[in-house]
């Protein structure tokens, strides 16, 4: 969260050096890939602390993406953000298509199962390649639940700030 109590979310990261002019790899996390370079502005967070870039200029470059950040005009200066994260104001990413969610806007939420059996709160999420999985804690315990809609996921409220399950608390 940000001073104002806005969501951020991790869309990338710098990963090393693009030639003498200052230009960095940046490693994405968005899909399509290009797309973080359309997000503005970043907030990119490194061991000295975070800096908030309005003006990236970027390309893709053979199978990756480079970018320019202002005032970095070498590589020596360039060298200084390398394994920094680039992170974005929730507000910043396009509102979610019907019945798609992006992950940070289903982290803390609540989860019940149908029968209204409180499991916890979604910690966070992975994927697996087949589908994502709620990672729900209790305090207790830890349940992985496949976030598949109408299978197992049978309601997102993200109004109430709660998602609804068909899974045997037991589980």
């Amino acid at each position: 969260m940000d001073s104002a109590g806005e969501k951020r979310v991790l869309v990338g990261r710098i990963v090393g050096l693009f030639g003498v002019d200052g230009w960095v790899k940046v490693e994405s996390y968005t899909e399509p890939r290009e797309r973080i370079l359309k997000y503005r502005p970043w907030l990119v967070r490194s061991t000295a602390g975070e800096t908030e870039v309005a003006q990236v200029r970027g390309r893709t470059q053979g199978k990756g993406l480079v970018a320019s950040l202002p005032q970095v005009e070498d590589r020596d200066a360039a060298m200084a953000w390398v394994g920094a994260e680039i992170w974005v104001r929730r507000s910043a990413l396009p509102k979610a298509k019907r019945g798609e969610y992006y992950w940070v806007d289903l982290e803390d939420l609540d989860v019940v199962t149908a029968e209204g059996v409180a499991l916890g709160k979604v910690s966070h999420l992975f994927s697996t390649g087949a589908n994502d999985v709620l990672v729900v804690r209790d305090g207790e315990r830890e349940r992985m639940i496949p976030f598949v809609l109408e299978r197992f996921v049978r309601e997102v409220d993200l109004v109430a700030r709660r998602i609804v399950v068909d899974w045997d608390p037991e589980f």
